[in-house]
């Protein structure tokens, strides 16, 4: 039973099926496919805006070109100290930017906030001698598994434009952030004053689709190019394109993340009764971080359960939109065995 990562999850039926549908007969090259066509006016209509939309294939190429985008080689881009960005793309967002730096700020639970960023601005903003605040990059949902609010958002980006800062946002999980608000996609980016989205779909039922989503065109004016002298623009571009129609259509992205998440709720509600047990944040997506006894950790291990140490005695534990209940039931009452206690009340359910 994998709860490692979201990316242990299979294609989602849905997903496998539109792959297969564009399989049949031949369409134009290079995203100029009547599938790529309809994808931007499908995005259009979530988000409730013009958008222009590029399918790439990973979150790391969407979050590094994106920012290629919107900063220059000498420019500051300022996000949490355990954003993707930061920890876990091999210095992709600097290579695609020519130089630029991330500049790390800590702040519990995965999120930074506006008087985060307040005391770093205007940083020595005009000065030949140091390198110039270009961009904020925040994570929906977080590093931790936690959600910004509308309202976090739009405090950051208020204070972003002061400066002349472009917000992006890392949406390797907006499903499940958008799910866990039930609020309107809009709301979580252009409406808070962000410009540019890396919108994922891997994590979430596709093979491997994300999009970079521009709510300004002329912020978009450059990426075409990035895209391609990156060797991510895809001559079969309809197989990407596919994917993402797919995922957008009757809301399959936001069924597959409300799953996800009421797994993970679950699985937080039932590890934190084991005795020693210690959530380290709030559940609000499909990421449990959990302190656990070493013999708890070691026994589950041991019964074949995969999951990642994370630091000291929390473990980390991911939910998909194909997790089972019958899964984390066995998990929490193995659990609950090694800890010495009974089965847990209740059993999980999901809101499809």
């Amino acid at each position: 039973m994998n709860f490692s990562s979201d990316n242990v999850a299979g294609i989602a039926p849905e997903i496998l099926a539109a792959i297969t549908a564009a399989n049949a007969g031949k369409d134009a090259s290079y995203g100029e496919d009547a599938v790529s066509a309809r994808l931007e006016r499908r995005v259009a209509e979530v988000f409730e805006h013009e958008v222009v939309v590029f399918p790439v294939a990973t979150g790391t190429a969407a979050n590094a070109l994106a920012l290629a985008s919107l900063v220059p080689p000498w420019g500051t881009v300022y996000c949490h100290a355990e954003a993707h960005i930061v920890v876990d793309e091999c210095g992709a967002p600097e290579f695609y930017t020519g130089g630029a730096r991330m500049a790390a700020i800590e702040a519990p639970h995965g999120k930074i906030g506006a008087g985060d960023l307040a005391r770093l601005l205007p940083g020595g903003k005009g000065i030949v001698h140091h390198m110039q605040p270009a961009a904020v990059s925040l994570t929906q949902a977080s590093e931790a598994g936690t959600v910004y609010r509308s309202a976090e958002i739009a405090a950051i980006a208020e204070i972003a434009k002061k400066h002349g800062l472009a917000l992006h946002m890392d949406g390797a999980r907006f499903a499940n952030a958008v799910a866990f608000l039930g609020c309107a996609p809009a709301d979580l980016t252009w409406r808070a004053g962000v410009d540019a989205l890396s919108f994922g779909a891997t994590k979430n039922g596709a093979a491997a689709a994300e999009a970079v989503i521009f709510f300004d065109r002329a912020k978009a004016a450059e990426f075409a190019f990035r895209r391609k002298r990156g060797g991510h623009l895809f001559s079969k571009m309809r197989f990407l394109s596919a994917q993402l129609e797919a995922y957008v259509a009757d809301e399959l992205w936001l069924r597959n993340a409300r799953h996800a998440n009421a797994m993970a709720a679950r699985l937080g509600e039932g590890l934190q009764a084991v005795p020693g047990a210690r959530l380290r944040h709030p559940v609000e997506a499909n990421e449990v971080f959990v302190e656990l006894p070493e013999p708890v950790i070691d026994g589950l291990l041991g019964q074949g359960f995969q999951f990642y140490r994370w630091v000291g005695n929390c473990v980390r534990l991911v939910t998909a939109f194909d997790t089972e209940g019958e899964e984390v039931e066995a998990l929490i009452a193995a659990a609950r065995g090694l800890a010495g206690v009974g089965a847990a009340p209740g059993n999980v359910s999901s809101p499809l």
